[in-house]
């Protein structure tokens, strides 16, 4: 039995609702029901938490648990990938190119109410540090949908929601003000932290909050009256962009006001995604719950573009019970959809349960959580002179285990024209080559190669295919290649096995017979 349904089990014995625990717990009823159902991690104050107000231990509740079938926190499933000095100096110089990469860029950065409540914030205060450190403009965005439920518990009201927003009457207004009041400046006290010794000493870090949100009412969906509940009609990006420029991090709240002066309770995702397209921001993140976005088998989908975020979204709504695709994923997926249509490059979701999600996300190859972007983040291409680096990086391994036949700098440079690259998210990851014979009309496809990394999906095959249509529009009708260690490869894709007689002349002239290369040729 799963650690999450022991706790149902001993709430339910108890008689205790899910509010009630909640509230005992200083949490969010929504996130309890989560861990009960086995889709939320917890962490050891909370199961400390939770034990004392269930009036047993965390032992006793572990001891009842098929320790099998535990769901851990999330950040205990993540290993270090730093586990000695030189896995950390590898990393730090894998992560130089996101450094140079990041410096001005403008991020803004949304997480829920939950960050501040259960404590998250001081150490997400570290990593934000970090990336003011790096010359990151930071635009914050802060939820309070656990601080607003407990004003109004504590008032005796009931929250009340429609379509999931929330029905905001005059009463649960003054909570909505409050609440955000009181989460603004506990975030502000936090970033002001100057402790010796710790990742915030000597930060120094300047936050600007203000009226920079004008909002208008919802008004009436479907019958129902959303009162004081609003959205987003303008972001100040003007003010926005002043404060950035003198060093200064914004912190905006899920709040807006009117030309005549009202103020109407937002949501956070609208908040951050039209911040996030009026300041042309880099990257839109959001610290959610889950991991990331997973398919409907479960699996973690690391990068997916917007066309595709689409699709998940329309193949969950058309199943009744889908798994795996919580109401977290589905309100930052659509926001995530919403923010790359118009013109957000990336938006990633990850989670707010690992220590240093963030940093994990940004400054490592793969990443942690889901990203999400416009155009698809593998290209190909022809070809520069710039590009005479990263394909030497590739092929030299391969020369040195006499795969490829070695291939000087000078040599790259003279048949630049003739190299293809596969390049991700603007770094290159593979690379092949057409080397022509007009008046045979054939082409040698040589050098293929693909970054160890990224091996295993599919991408020798897509950097084929792709120069066996650049050959076909330039008029050959075969192509040709010469291996000593990959046959098999070749013959999969349609090559024949050739004498070398079938060679261009020139080519024949060239061929090395103490190397002893097979010949492969295919029709086009």
């Amino acid at each position: 039995m799963s650690l999450g349904t022991i706790i149902r089990n001993r709430r339910q014995a108890a008689k205790m609702t899910l509010e009630a625990l909640a509230t005992a717990i200083d949490s969010d009823a929504g996130n309890l029901s989560r861990i009960e159902r086995g889709e939320l991690g917890l962490s050891e104050s909370q199961i400390r938490k939770i034990a004392s107000a269930l009036n047993t231990s965390p032992a006793s509740l572990f001891a009842e648990s098929d320790a099998d079938n535990i769901a851990l926190p999330v950040s205990t499933a993540i290993e270090s990938p730093l586990e000695n000095p030189m896995d950390f100096v590898h990393w730090f110089r894998s992560a130089a190119p996101y450094i140079h990469a990041f410096g001005g860029c403008t991020f803004v950065i949304a997480f829920g109410g939950e960050v501040v409540s259960e404590q998250q914030f001081i150490a997400l205060s570290h990593d934000l540090n970090l990336l003011a450190s790096l010359e990151v403009r930071l635009v914050l965005v802060h939820g309070a949908r656990p601080q607003i439920e407990q004003r109004l518990m504590r008032e005796n009201l009931t929250p009340v929601y429609h379509e999931g927003l929330r029905i905001t009457d005059d009463a649960a207004m003054e909570a909505v003000k409050e609440a955000n009041g009181a989460v603004r400046v506990e975030i502000e006290a936090l970033l002001s932290m100057g402790i010796a010794n710790s990742p915030m000493a000597g930060a120094d870090i300047r936050v600007a909050s203000g009226n920079f949100v004008t909002a208008k009412p919802i008004g009436v969906i479907d019958g129902v009256d959303l009162q004081h509940t609003g959205e987003v009609r303008k972001i100040d990006k003007v003010g926005i962009q002043k404060r950035l420029d003198d060093g200064e991090m914004v912190l905006l709240s899920p709040m807006g006001y009117s030309p005549t002066g009202e103020t109407f309770n937002l949501s956070l995702e609208d908040v951050a995604v039209n911040a996030a397209i009026a300041l042309d921001a880099e990257k839109l993140i959001f610290l959610m719950d889950t991991q990331g976005v997973k398919n409907l088998r479960g699996e973690l989908l690391r990068e997916m573009t917007a066309d595709k975020a689409k699709n998940l979204l329309n193949s969950a709504y058309e199943n009744d019970t889908p798994l795996h695709f919580t109401e977290d994923i589905e309100y930052y997926l659509n926001a995530a959809v919403n923010a790359s249509e118009h013109g957000v490059a990336r938006t990633h979701l990850i989670s707010r349960h690992i220590d240093g999600a963030i940093i994990q996300e940004l400054f490592t190859l793969s990443g942690i959580g889901t990203m999400v972007t416009e155009l698809p983040l593998e290209t190909m291409r022809q070809a520069t002179i710039d590009d005479v680096g990263g394909i030497l990086k590739l092929i030299e391994p391969l020369e040195n285990e006499g795969v490829l036949v070695r291939r000087g700098r000078e040599q790259i440079e003279m048949d630049i024209k003739h190299f293809y690259v596969m390049e991700h998210d603007n770094r290159t990851i593979g690379c092949a080559a057409l080397h022509p014979y007009i008046d045979d009309k054939m082409a040698e496809f040589a050098c293929l190669a693909i970054d160890p990394q990224y091996r295993g999906g599919g991408r020798g095959d897509k950097l084929f295919n792709y120069c066996q249509q650049q050959a076909k529009e330039l008029g050959f009708k075969q192509i040709f290649c010469l291996t000593t260690r990959t046959e098999h490869w070749f013959l999969e894709r349609g090559f024949d096995l050739s004498p070398i007689e079938k060679l261009p002349q020139s080519k024949q002239k060239l061929y090395n017979l103490q190397r002893k290369s097979k010949v492969y040729v295919k029709k086009l």
